[in-house]
């Protein structure tokens, strides 16, 4: 049973399924024509956050920072703030290492330009851009304030300990901010017992899969580039080359941004914040969903309702929303979707904390992730989660417990219904005689609301599945019969969760006739040193068999007339899965052959080539042939191998936090 393996942790009476990605017909999303790209010097910058949000008190302002040797900016506690000024520590000799060609064209930067001075610069924190080094003014890099839950208790302040980001900037072809953000540039007041940096190893991960995500069609933060920094040695549990990842996103936030100002009682910024959020995040309080139907039966409902005014109140009294309970239904139902593809293609984040879960429902902060080798519901790429807290089949609950936090530091201004602009209210918080309604108020919404994650988080799932199965439509007899049949049968017979389906979008149908000829097929999705599951290879193919006879049937109700099938559409089938199931993803064991290629071997064009891969998953092929109108060199051999069986050795590898 599907549910049985996937969530056995359960909140507001949630029982969350494990899957789900987008439907991507073609991978990353391509931004408008280069022709308008500009140099990183000439491309529009703003800083919105800072000039919105409070600063640290200790540096009011740019200039304060600024005049203060860089390493006298040391770890401390920060309070009544959101942000501090902090420039990154400057770098000898930046080497760039690689840049990602799609990052360039989606912040309308210019082709080239990552070959001239300017930009190794601003990608080495070397170079503030918008800063006035005469007048001491203009715009400045900040790092962020906040706390958070790890592994489920309380940690205290955290915030952007080596992350500094640099300024916003607005492609003008597509209308999309970004945040660009250096992580590894060194200390900020938010290191805590950290040293700042970043190590070539993780550095190298992060770059490949922020990028690879974003090309299946997973929300993610981003990779501009990777830079080395030849003079700086990072200590971990070795010693390490130090490195930079120029990283964007639409939004840096994430709910633990608003669980230290909980933590502390500060009930003006939680607002300001909140505020922020709605008006410059997601665009207007107007573009946030509204309240369902019937919150109490969300799959009945039809999608939610948008353009309703800021200042509405909806539904009845017990329950009424206003513009903050809009405001956590678009965080809660945006992370609804993104943790459904992540189960989806099988992805880990391996540490789903709450300073990890984006308030945009992007996938951030990559530490020990992983994509699903053999398939294993509890398997975590984190060696140091003993507890499986953070296991494939946990991220559903565990996304969703983080989102109650989120839901506990809103509760006031969701609970207050239609007094939340009360001057009494915003000015001296709760009565005692209003308490009780207003915390049965916001209990009840955020348990609705509960159901609406689950209900969105499997309509996509099962919405996105069927597309990787290769079906058109979907019947409530695929979620058991297909779906988990598969999924008990790869976990038995330990067989590949992304191959499989790759493979499978390869199978005829005409090549599943009969019993026997299924089961010869059956041997398509072995590894190549045989099934090492239970019950070895005959067992193997006849349950792969009998899964096969029940999705050929499908197929041809979906695509024929339920007996048979024109070749021509099966081939149409065929060509529609080959574009929901990646050839290619970063494994463990690739980006380590990579990174050992690079740090140790002084290889830079396997950067490249990796890159390219990720940017373009569902080819079949790579090396020779033409893209974006220039012809790709690529590396045959290491394409097939990259993407054929794992090695036995690097099969459900596992690493550290450390990074």
């Amino acid at each position: 049973m599907l549910f049985r393996r996937i969530a056995h942790q359960s909140l507001p009476h949630l029982r969350l399924a494990q899957m789900a990605s987008q439907f991507s017909t073609n991978g990353a999303k391509m931004s408008a024509a280069n022709a308008t790209a500009l140099p990183i010097n000439d491309i529009p910058k703003s800083w919105t956050f800072t000039s919105k949000l409070p600063p640290d008190s200790v540096y009011p302002t740019p200039a304060d920072s600024h005049k203060t040797p860089r390493d006298e900016i040391v770890p401390r506690q920060v309070r009544e703030a959101l942000f501090t000024w902090v420039r990154p520590q400057t770098i000898e000799k930046p080497e760039l290492l690689a840049v990602s060609p799609a990052a360039m064209r989606d912040l309308g930067i210019k082709e080239g330009d990552e070959k001239t001075e300017d930009f190794v610069n601003t990608v080495a924190g070397n170079k503030l851009q918008g800063w006035d080094e005469e007048k001491l003014e203009g715009g400045y890099p900040w790092a962020q304030c906040y706390g958070g839950f790890q592994f489920g208790q309380w940690a205290g302040q955290l915030g952007d300990g080596r992350a500094i980001s640099l300024f916003e900037t607005t492609n003008p072809s597509t209308g999309i901010r970004y945040e660009l953000q250096l992580k590894g540039a060194g200390l900020t007041p938010y290191s805590r017992f950290a040293d700042g940096k970043a190590v070539l190893r993780s550095s190298i991960r992060e770059f490949v899969v922020s990028e690879a995500l974003n090309a299946l069609g997973i929300p993610s933060t981003r990779a501009l580039s990777l830079t080395l920094l030849p003079g700086v040695k990072v200590r971990r549990e070795v010693t390490e080359p130090g490195a930079i990842v120029a990283r964007f996103a639409e939004s840096w936030l994430r709910i633990g941004n608003f669980d230290i100002l909980r933590a502390r009682g500060d009930r003006e910024n939680i607002r300001k914040l909140a505020t922020y959020v709605a008006e410059d995040v997601f665009g207007g309080w107007e573009t946030l969903p509204g309240r369902l139907d019937d919150p109490d039966k969300p799959t009945e409902s039809a999608a939610p309702k948008r353009g309703i005014s800021a200042d509405t109140i909806e539904g009845p009294t017990e329950s009424a929303e206003n513009r903050f309970t809009r405001l956590y239904r678009e965080i809660v139902r945006r992370n609804a979707l993104t943790v459904a593809k992540w189960q989806t293609y099988g992805f880990m984040n391996g540490v789903l904390n709450t300073d990890n879960t984006s308030l945009f429902g992007l996938s951030i902060d990559f530490g020990p992730f992983a994509f699903m080798d053999n398939f294993d519901p509890t398997y975590t790429p984190n060696h140091d989660d003993y507890m499986l807290r953070y296991s494939y089949r946990n991220q559903p609950s565990i996304i969703w417990w983080n989102l109650v936090r989120l839901g506990e530091s809103l509760g006031e201004s969701i609970g207050a219904g239609s007094l939340v602009d009360e001057s009494k209210f915003v000015e001296d918080g709760v009565k005692e005689e209003e308490a009780a309604d207003i915390i049965a108020r916001a209990e009840k919404i955020i348990m609705q609301i509960g159901e609406e994650y689950k209900a969105v988080f499997l309509g996509e799932y099962k919405k996105l599945m069927t597309a990787r199965l290769g079906l058109k439509n979907h019947k409530e007899s695929d979620f058991e019969d297909l779906f988990s049949g598969i999924l008990d049968t790869m976990e038995a017979l330990e067989l590949d969760f992304n191959l499989f389906f790759r493979r499978l979008s390869f199978v005829k149908v005409d090549e599943l006739e009969t019993e026997k000829t299924r089961q010869d097929k059956a041997g398509v999705f072995f590894y190549s040193d045989g099934v090492t599951g239970l019950g070895g290879e005959a067992e193997g193919r006849k349950r792969v068999g009998e899964w096969l006879g029940k999705w050929r049937q499908r197929i041809l109700e979906d695509w024929g007339d339920g007996q048979t099938i024109a070749a021509e559409q099966d081939g149409e089938r065929m060509q529609a899965m080959k574009k929901v199931n990646p050839n290619f993803i970063p494994r463990g064991w690739i980006l380590d052959e990579v990174i050992k290629r690079v740090e140790k071997d002084d290889e830079r064009e396997v950067l490249d080539r990796v890159m390219h891969m990720a940017l373009h998953p569902f080819e079949e092929s790579w090396a020779g042939r033409t893209f974006d109108g220039k012809q790709y060199k690529g590396d045959a051999e290491e394409e097939t191998r990259w993407t054929g069986d794992v090695p036995k050795i690097g099969r459900a590898m596992q690493c550290s936090c450390s990074s």
